[in-house]
């Protein structure tokens, strides 16, 4: 007897600055979906914040042209119900969901608010839940978690937006604490948006600015030189890590524009490291994953210290991309496990949730 389709909601757009990102990210899992085992609803958050149900050719999802293809429609956070709303006219139709893989890079959809629908709907899904969103999106509190558990990091100072009024004063509390050059972070804020390096008190004052629009948290760190490499993370309770990669920028540090729309940026897999400092990069990364109560995937960062080959963690991101030119799946890829494969297994991880 055959088992019955499930039906599974691709969540992706969204209100965040990685919008155009997860539209990308959304068109790749679809194609690795098995279209045998699910029915597949395109589910289109727009800029504003909007949702749509889209019934459109996937290829358009990665342009402005989805939108005209979509139907208005909202995910029930009534438990009883477990599905889509979708409204046509005055009138409503109700569509059970089984599973919602959420494709939503950055703020409402990585840092756990997405998450605390998809709970309240009691609907299983793809990835961490609220806490590990949260924590993992927030970059001071991550640091506080890995504090605790005694990983090296960057040293860093805590900024309020409302302490910025008094500039002086933080000015010199950053001062006192790291050298320049340092790195000034909105704490929640994906893709290296509002992120600026710092080598003189006035650019620090410009960066404590930017990363403002941002942010009312922002977070100020000790630039560490060295090779910046990253680890896959894949599982729930019995996770494990893939091989490392290394990412090489010729910009001054690995920005948005760097990430998505330099040439001169590549990623090299598996990176050239002694086989004792991959040991520990994937050590490391199954301690944080573990630490901030992950599941199902993460990509966590670290820098390799150019002069003493010191592991420093550099961030945990629980929602990474699955673009062509993404580190997470080539990752799994280059250990054996094709964009199928890795799809399906996190479909399966969601489903062991239940």
């Amino acid at each position: 007897m055959q088992e019955q389709k499930k039906t599974i909601v691709v969540l992706f757009g969204g209100q965040s600055s990685e919008h155009e990102i997860s539209r990308i990210s959304a068109t790749t899992i679809m194609t690795h979906m098995d279209p045998n085992k699910y029915f597949i609803l395109p589910v289109g958050i727009t800029k504003e914040g909007k949702w749509l149900l889209y019934n459109g050719p996937v290829e358009h999802i990665k342009t402005d042209e989805w939108e005209k293809y979509g139907i208005p429609t909202v995910l029930s956070p009534d438990a009883t119900q477990k599905g889509l709303l979708k409204i046509v006219g005055d009138k409503v139709k109700w569509i059970p969901v089984d599973l919602v893989f959420p494709v939503l890079h950055g703020l409402y959809g990585e840092d756990g608010s997405i998450q605390g629908l998809l709970e309240l709907a009691q609907i299983p899904y793809v990835g961490c839940g609220i806490l590990s969103s949260s924590v993992s999106m927030d970059k001071v509190y991550t640091k506080i978690i890995v504090e605790k558990e005694g990983i090296d990091q960057a040293q860093f100072v805590k900024v309020f937006r409302k302490e910025l009024s008094h500039m002086p004063v933080v000015v010199e509390k950053i001062e006192e604490k790291l050298s320049y050059p340092c790195f000034i972070k909105p704490s929640n804020a994906g893709s290296s948006v509002g992120i600026t390096k710092a080598h003189d008190r006035e650019q620090l004052i410009k960066g404590l600015l930017e990363a403002a629009k941002h942010d009312r948290k922002i977070l100020v760190e000790e630039t560490i030189i060295g090779r910046e490499v990253e680890c896959a993370v894949l599982g729930n309770d019995q996770a494990k890590a893939s091989g490392v990669g290394e990412i090489i920028t010729e910009a001054e540090f690995y920005d948005y524009e760097a990430k998505y729309h330099s040439e001169s940026s590549k990623t090299v897999i598996p990176a050239d490291l002694p086989k004792e400092v991959v040991e520990e990069i994937q050590e490391k990364a199954l301690q944080i994953f573990k630490a901030v109560d992950g599941r199902g995937l993460a990509r966590v960062d670290f820098f390799v210290e150019k002069d003493t080959k010191r592991v420093v963690f550099n961030e945990i991101n629980t929602l990474p991309g699955f673009t062509s030119i993404s580190m997470y799946p080539m990752l799994w890829e280059e250990k054996g496990m094709d964009k199928k494969a890795l799809v399906e297994q996190l479909i399966q991880l969601a489903m062991d949730q239940e």
